[in-house]
């Protein structure tokens, strides 16, 4: 039992040290267990092979597989069971068919939260009706409140059109696609453009709506020069 103890104890020394070396730290927490975490990894991989940042900027992406007010209430929980005192708390999730009450309810409950610690933040990266829109946006200034079927249809046809294989929630290389196939500078741009024109509404009255290009202008801040210029207009 002690040298078990004495390993926890190790362990969480050595967790300490490697984040005060992390400057910039940022906690993702996503609603699906899939499509959301797949293409942040993107980020994550380009960042941590960085040399310039890749000591400096921590970014850990939890998939929760729990909607709307359920993701910040995961994420509030591993805040306080981790102890973070600092860093970005960022939820990734959709609006679906869940009742208004509970998709604006989120950026409700974040604005309570952070004004409790100055030194932790929450932000809403939230997709109205998914995330398929910020997608969409990379090809195509998209604008049509359509179920997801629509949107899931329009980037087959794009993929098909582009030679790419099908579109899958799955696709290990969605990072990749977007980049390289799309217009991540466009995408946020147009992103932009639809909450610009929304910006009296709520969240669930923004669609389609995304705000993905948010977490998105953070993280980019930290890829490499030579990719930087597919995110910066």
């Amino acid at each position: 039992m002690p040298k078990k103890v004495g390993t926890a104890q190790w362990r969480k020394q050595r967790r300490k040290e490697y984040l005060e070396k992390k400057e910039y730290r940022y906690y993702i927490f996503c609603e699906g267990e899939q499509t959301e975490p797949l293409y942040f990894e993107g980020f994550k991989r380009l960042i941590e092979n960085n040399p310039i940042y890749k000591d400096m900027v921590l970014i850990e992406i939890e998939p929760c597989a729990a909607e709307t007010l359920r993701v910040i209430g995961m994420a509030e929980r591993y805040v306080r069971k981790k102890g973070i005192d600092r860093g970005q708390i960022w939820c990734v999730y959709d609006k679906d068919s869940f009742p208004a009450k509970d998709f604006n309810g989120v950026t409700e409950r974040m604005d309570k939260l952070n004004l409790e610690n100055q030194n932790v933040q929450y932000h809403a990266a939230w997709s109205n009706e998914c995330i398929e829109l910020w997608f969409i946006l990379h090809f195509a200034y998209y604008t049509s409140n359509n179920h997801r079927a629509y949107y899931i249809k329009f980037l087959n046809d794009k993929f098909s059109e582009l030679g790419i294989e099908k579109y899958q929630k799955n696709m290990r290389n969605i990072f990749g696609i977007l980049m390289e196939k799309g217009s991540p500078r466009l995408a946020i741009r147009y992103a932009k453009r639809i909450i610009e024109d929304g910006k009296k509404k709520t969240p669930t009255d923004i669609a389609p709506g995304t705000k993905v290009y948010e977490l998105v202008e953070e993280l980019m801040k930290y890829l490499p020069e030579e990719l930087k210029i597919y995110f910066y207009s």
